[in-house]
Parts: C-alpha cells; structure tokens; sequence
C-alpha cells in the first residue's frame, strides 16, 4: 500500500477543519454521534421515520448521525432496477416492480435530521440488487450510480440539515491509482483529535462475491468491480490511519454495514474480508491507541466486544490476525430487531475514550 497523505493534503484537512469549526471541534471536546443502520426496512418504517429523526433531533448533543447502509430490506425492489443493463451504453429496460422513488423519500428523511449526516452504502440497495427475491432484481452497477447520484451528488459535503465539510475520496485519492476517485462514498473528517472514516463494504455476499444472478450476469464486470473497491477501500484505510498518525490523533473509528465476523453462513462466507481485516489489524496495532469498528449488517445489537484479540477465539480464528487488543466492535441493531439507535461518546482526553448507550425511539 502507497502512502499518499502527505504535508499538502494534510493543510488542506487543517483548512477544512477550520472553514467549517464549531463548538464540538474543538480540542479534547466531547463527541456524541448518533449511529444507527438497517434502515428502513418497511413502508411503515418509512412513513414514520420522523420518530427516529424527531428522537436523534431531541439530543442537542449530537454532533453528527451515521447511517452504516441498507436503506431498505433484501425483498424490497431496488430503486432504478433495470433489465438488460448494458454497463457500456447504460442503457436498460426498467422493471415493473422498481421503486424509483423510494431512495428519494429516503433521502428527504436524512435531510430531517439537525445533525450533519454521514452515510455508507449497503448490500441491499446496490450489489444484492441481482437476487430475484427483490421483487425484480436490477444490476448492481447501476443501482450503485444511481446511490451515488443522489446521496453523493456533492463529493465532500454530508447531508443532513446542518452540513458538514468531509474529505471524500473522490477528491483525495492516491494518483497513481485514478480509479479511487469513483469512491465518492468513501470519506474521512477529524473532530477533536479523532479521526473518522466510512467504507463501501457491503455485507452479506461475501463483499459481493456471489454470482450476479441472470440476466446481471457479468463475471467480468463484478470482478472488476470488486478488485477496485477493495484497492480503494485498502487505501483509504491506510490513509485514515497516515493521518491518525500524522495528525497526533487519540483515537480512530471506522464505518462500514458489513458485519466480517457473521457465521451465519459459515466463515467460508467471509473470506473476502480478510485483507481488509489484516490491514486493519496491522494499522491498528501501529497506531496503538484506541481503534473503534462500527457495522451493522447482522441486526441484531452487539454491545462491544474485541474480535481480534485473542487470534485462539472463534471470531480471531475467522481471519487468522495478529492479535489486536485496541481495537473495539460494536454492532447496530437493524430494523426488525427493535426501535433504537446508539448514542455513542467520545471522550478523546481518556483512557478508554468510547461509551456507548442504545436509546428507544
């Protein structure tokens, strides 16, 4: 991997950081972040996502919210679901069962929320679009385009009501590999001496490693596909943690939907992972201060635990690391499973700098 974060980019982080500087930016301020994901996975939940946006807007502590993908279920058509995609014209026949205005009404929900909002996409609203069991199937490449359409339309700026200034890998790539800046989704921000990152990592399908169902397809492109993101993906990590590093910061916490450790289906399932997880692990332990992996994915509430560790467990001997005591995982819990999100608080002047509470809406 190619460290690219060097002293131009990183005065250009200073500059952003203080062209957008509020009370919580401050040094060794409390951060309190809303995290939440798996959501909505219902008309019902959708019509009444004002419970939710009315319960994270009530806690004027929240400095920023993060969606950690899956904007609607895995039996729920994709929002532009086309036929006959052609990935060199793109050009299709839309699919009667499509919703094409659901990512929308998602979309003027996160724009409710008071808080700058950060999102990440998942499995369900781009490469499960394939699967027949959403209601149609669409393809996958197409599907992501029209996610980064609509949430990513301005690289380097959250949603949400008040907006935030990110760093998006669409503007900050390494050069020699051009093809990063297709990452729009991708993106870093550094608050209070903690450094911030999401990643493309969608869940449930081995980070898409399934066969594209007929007629999507392409084994070609899907591989391509995924060479590219998992390249990005290895050097945007890299890059968080040059500059954790760099930066002098106390802490790093890092976003994604996919759940790397879910048996679910067995760890032969999660193979494609293990280059992420092994960089992770190796980045963290370099970094030696506290690490925090945020991903949703599974549903069901994980109230912290540390999957590296002990390499002798069951979760370390999924992926075969060095063991890896700073690094700490929580898991959100999906819609299906309950009505909550998770406040979490960081406190970068202690010791042990995470707290975290779920909280009912």
């Amino acid at each position: 991997m190619n460290r690219f974060f060097g002293i131009g980019l990183l005065a250009a982080v200073g500059a952003a950081v203080l062209s957008t500087a509020t009370a919580s930016e401050r040094d060794d301020d409390t951060l309190t972040l809303a995290v939440f994901g798996d959501w909505p996975y219902s008309q019902e939940l959708l019509t009444n996502a004002h419970l939710l946006t009315n319960s994270v807007n009530a806690d004027r502590r929240i400095d920023v919210v993060m969606h950690l993908g899956d904007i609607h279920s895995g039996s729920m058509p994709c929002t532009s679901a086309h036929i006959a995609y052609d990935y060199q014209t793109k050009a299709g026949s839309p699919i009667p069962t499509s919703n094409p205005g659901w990512n929308q009404s998602v979309y003027a929900a996160f724009q409710k929320f008071r808080a700058p909002l950060v999102y990440t996409p998942g499995d369900n609203e781009w490469s499960d679009c394939h699967k027949s069991k959403e209601l149609g199937s669409g393809a996958p490449l197409k599907e992501l385009a029209s996610v980064r359409e609509l949430f990513f339309a301005r690289p380097g700026v959250s949603l949400g009501k008040r907006e935030k200034r990110l760093m998006s890998q669409a503007d900050h790539f390494d050069p020699p590999h051009s093809s990063d800046a297709q990452f729009v989704e991708n993106v870093m921000w550094e608050d209070s001496h903690v450094v911030f990152a999401t990643f493309d990592m969608p869940g449930g399908s081995n980070d898409d490693a399934d066969t594209w169902s007929a007629p999507f397809q392409d084994d070609a492109a899907q591989a391509q596909e995924r060479q590219d993101r998992d390249g990005a993906n290895l050097r945007w990590l890299e890059a968080t943690f040059d500059l954790a590093n760099r930066a002098y910061a106390r802490a790093v916490v890092i976003g994604l939907q996919a759940d790397m450790w879910d048996l679910e289906n067995g760890p032969g399932h999660l193979t494609n992972y293990t280059p992420f997880v092994t960089a992770l692990a190796e980045l963290s332990v370099a970094f030696g201060r506290p690490v925090l992996l945020l991903n949703g994915d599974s549903h069901v509430f994980n109230d912290g635990d540390y999957p590296l560790a002990n390499p002798n467990s069951t979760l370390g001997a999924i992926h075969h690391t060095q063991p890896v005591p700073n690094l700490t995982r929580v898991v959100v819990e999906g819609s299906g499973v309950g009505t909550h999100w998770l406040r979490l608080t960081i406190e970068p002047h202690e010791a042990k700098p995470f707290r975290w509470k779920e909280v009912a809406y």
